[in-house]
């Protein structure tokens, strides 16, 4: 199967093996209103090979990556390649350097920047960054601020197989960036939004209104739908899955995991996400 572009945290890739009992014989049109990094999509892709799909996120670098990818794809892999040219030689100190120049040039100079050339920028920083983590700064004018990560690249910073692989199953894929509640739903729709309370995790505010409003929206669509979040230990969707049945599943996040001070191993946290089903 094809991969993600990027890591990004609440990914569903470790998820999907959960899901395999409770997916459908069909799929002809799939939406996913909070696409993220798709991972459920690929899956569906290449599995059902649906006529239509639409994918909808709110964070405009992400979706610009995948407009580009879908539209420009020579383009964008020929600046993927500089990177590469530039990047690859340098020893760690320099990558370290070449990052941050990089993202404070996304930051400060992207308004005389073509859109192909800023998402290219943007998918470089990703792929350089800290561990899936998408991080808004002041300093970096309120746009992508996420710290370097290892710097351990040997050949590539990319997979241009995968790309475009993505080109490929882009095709038939309307690409919207806006509110979920005006992304076209499908025969089966996954909601994947952000988790109760995670501002520091996505760099947008996302509580109990908002998740009450999904819920309540998600019970009245057409055809399959699946709602993630995480389980919190409280009752949150118990009291509000209507005609939705609630799973539940053991998970270890490793995106945004954080350093253990004692020995400097990177810790992963242990969680229970929620699957809700109609």
């Amino acid at each position: 199967m094809s991969k993600p572009l990027f890591m990004w945290a609440g990914g569903k890739n470790k998820m999907i093996k959960n899901y395999l009992p409770l997916l459908p014989e069909k799929v002809t049109v799939y939406s996913e209103p909070f696409f993220g990094g798709g991972a459920m999509y690929l899956y569906v892709q290449e599995r059902y090979k649906p006529e239509k799909a639409y994918i909808n996120d709110t964070n405009e670098g992400i979706i610009e990556i995948y407009k580009s990818i879908k539209n420009n794809l020579e383009e964008f892999i020929d600046i993927l390649k500089k990177f590469d040219q530039k990047y690859i030689p340098m020893d760690k100190k320099q990558r370290k350097e070449f990052y941050y120049e990089v993202r404070k040039r996304h930051a400060y100079d992207y308004m005389s920047w073509s859109k192909i050339r800023e998402s290219a920028t943007l998918y470089f920083l990703m792929k350089t960054g800290f561990n899936g983590i998408w991080q808004i700064n002041h300093n970096t004018n309120n746009r992508f601020g996420t710290p370097c990560g290892l710097l351990t690249q040997k050949d590539s910073c990319f997979d241009f197989d995968n790309i475009k692989k993505w080109n490929e199953l882009l095709q038939n894929t309307e690409i919207i960036c806006g509110d979920w509640k005006n992304c076209p739903t499908g025969d089966f729709t996954f909601f994947d939004p952000p988790y109760r309370d995670s501002f520091t995790t996505y760099g947008t505010g996302w509580g109990d209104k908002e998740c009450d409003d999904l819920v309540k929206t998600a019970q009245n669509i057409n055809g399959l739908v699946f709602l993630c979040n995480r389980d919190d230990g409280s009752d949150f969707f118990e009291t509000r899955k209507g005609n939705f049945a609630i799973h539940k599943f053991p998970i270890t996040y490793t995106a945004g995991r954080r350093k253990n001070k004692e020995d400097g191993t990177f810790e992963a946290k242990k969680a229970t996400e929620i699957l809700m089903v109609k």
